[in-house]
């Protein structure tokens, strides 16, 4: 299935960036080149999860359970461009899907563990899928009845496999009948699933090569070599880790760690015996991790780099890795639409520096315009100014930064007017984020202007929460923000007005939100009650003196 107009296909492949290889073709290359290789571990928590002893596969091994599983999905009726709705745990089973899927001609939509029928309901419209695959119960709750009582309403999804289904797919026969598939490096690879101001999630749809070309812009930026034994302590189903730990496994081999959710104790015994040398932490983690009581006992001497997002890491981290185990960092931001940036030694080697500044590519008369790097020269920053719309360049100033490259969606699934929105007519993408003009032609992220709260590595819509609560009988109005926290990064606060005497409690609020089958996540943490939601002249909630107030409540 391709997404990327000719005209697009026409540039990036003139320029030499897009190819003809697929990720199937890297998978395979490293499957004959080192064929009894350890390729991916389970958890080793995985029996607790969903009561499978945890195992361990090679690349021969992985290579058959792919071809194998694929050849099943076409006798059971999964045809050309199909799309298949994934939930699954991180598991070897979840891993090997993403190929097999590919390999039967279909499209793989993955989605996390937490959502439940409210997001599911309108994916599931969206896409129109011919199957899903999920587990019959994890953390105590069924999520194959939930597919099975929704399907009557989506006549599309023919198909509902199993965990068990999957694992019996993959020892059947293998007969050759997948070579007569042609898999395109422009078909799409993923459909992931992004959430920002809109309540309802945005489908980004990116193909082989736009992959491929975000993580050779990593070789060329970030300190992580081919080959290196990898472990993602997020779910397999987004930027963070699809971007970051698995395609780097698909491309350049090396032995790919499963984890999650993430358990301190294990990931730090996984960090330490399974000789891992890459993987990508958010930077409470990072901080949890150096502040441990028994952190001097720790032994990760193995582990060669790091690269840390979702906020920019304290100084203090990034030293004490260096100081301790000689941990080389890249600080890294991107997003799900396939837009990424990495500061790491490679461009910039200062590591103060590297904490706030990414290199502004693209730049006309900047150092990173005469950098002959195969992929970074193809990437074209700039920032906006959002009132003005006028490209800004003068230090310390501060907008939207707007991004073009081979890596970027060619627009949101099946939203046209989500995608004239987020595109100009020179093909620069809106990232909604905002960035200042910093020194030595760089710029460094500021803050984001999406309406979201990042939980853990995941988006939530504030307007989706609020949506829901205003239907709720005891709430007037209510306004969601972020509420800061040490372990999660943020979770949701809520400022509520109520409607009348009788006031609703959080307890309330929980069982409410649930029984509209919102994600657990996304459920409010906090509740404060105000007499009126602080809003500006023209309706908008006034969210920074919210957030304000909320942060002076935590210091009490």
């Amino acid at each position: 299935m391709i997404f990327a107009s000719k005209a697009s296909i026409r540039e990036w492949t003139g320029k030499g960036v897009w190819g003809k290889r697929t990720l199937i073709d890297y998978f395979k290359e490293n499957a004959v080149k080192t064929p009894d290789a350890p390729g991916l571990v389970d958890p080793p928590n995985k029996e607790a999860l969903v009561g499978l002893k945890p195992e361990r596969l090679t690349f021969r091994e992985i290579d058959r359970a792919v071809d194998a599983t694929a050849e099943a999905l076409i006798t059971k009726g999964i045809r050309k461009d199909d799309i298949i709705l994934v939930q699954l745990p991180n598991c070897w089973e979840l891993a090997m899907l993403y190929l097999a899927i590919t390999r039967a001609g279909a499209l793989i939509s993955p989605m996390p563990m937490q959502w439940r029928q409210s997001e599911i309901e309108y994916i599931a419209g969206m896409t129109e899928a011919r199957a899903f695959i999920t587990v019959e119960e994890f953390s105590k709750f069924k999520h194959k009845e939930m597919i099975e009582k929704l399907q009557p309403k989506f006549p599309s999804i023919k198909y509902i496999f199993t965990l068990a289904e999957v694992r019996e797919m993959a020892k059947g026969e293998v007969t050759g009948k997948l070579d007569r598939i042609g898999i395109d490096a422009n078909d799409a690879f993923t459909l992931c699933w992004s959430s920002g101001t809109e309540a309802q999630p945005k489908g980004c749809p990116l193909s082989h090569n736009n992959w491929i070309c975000l993580m050779s812009f990593q070789y060329e930026t970030a300190p992580i070599k081919p080959g290196y034994n990898l472990i993602t302590a997020g779910p397999l189903v987004n930027m963070a880790s699809i971007g970051t730990v698995f395609i780097p496994w698909l491309l350049s081999g090396g032995t790919f760690h499963l984890h999650h959710p993430f358990d301190g104790a294990t990931f730090i015994m996984q960090l330490m015996f399974e000789d891992i040398q890459y993987t990508l932490l958010v930077p409470a983690i990072v901080n949890a991790l150096l502040k441990h009581p028994k952190v001097d006992e720790f032994n990760l001497s193995k582990m060669k780099a790091i690269t840390i997002g979702a906020a920019p890491p304290s100084l203090w981290s990034v030293l004490e890795l260096k100081r301790r185990w000689g941990i080389e960092f890249a600080n890294i931001w991107g997003q799900n639409e396939g837009t990424g940036n990495v500061a790491g030694p490679f461009n910039i080697p200062d590591l103060e520096m590297r904490i706030d500044h990414f290199p502004q590519y693209g730049k006309p008369g900047s150092e990173w315009a005469d950098q002959r790097a195969a992929f970074s020269n193809n990437f074209q920053l700039k920032v906006i100014n959002p009132f003005t719309k006028e490209e800004i360049t003068e230090a310390g100033d501060v907008g939207e930064l707007w991004y073009r490259g081979p890596s970027v969606i060619p627009g949101y699934y099946k939203r046209m007017d989500l995608t004239a929105k987020a595109f100009d007519k020179n093909g620069y993408f809106n990232t909604g984020d905002l960035f200042q003009i910093k020194d030595n032609d760089c710029i460094g992220f500021f803050d984001r202007t999406k309406d979201i709260i990042i939980r853990g590595g995941f988006n939530i819509s504030a307007q989706e929460v609020e949506g829901m609560l205003l239907g709720n009988p005891k709430i007037l109005d209510v306004a969601a923000i972020a509420m800061p926290d040490e372990a999660m990064g943020e979770k949701v606060c809520i400022y509520v007005v109520s409607k009348g005497d009788d006031k609703v409690n959080l307890e309330e609020i929980k069982v409410f939100m649930k029984e509209k089958g919102i994600a657990a996540y996304k459920i409010p943490e906090r509740l404060e009650f105000i007499s009126a939601i602080p809003r500006n002249p023209v309706g908008k909630i006034m969210k920074n003196a919210l957030r304000e107030n909320i942060r002076e409540k935590l210091k009490t």
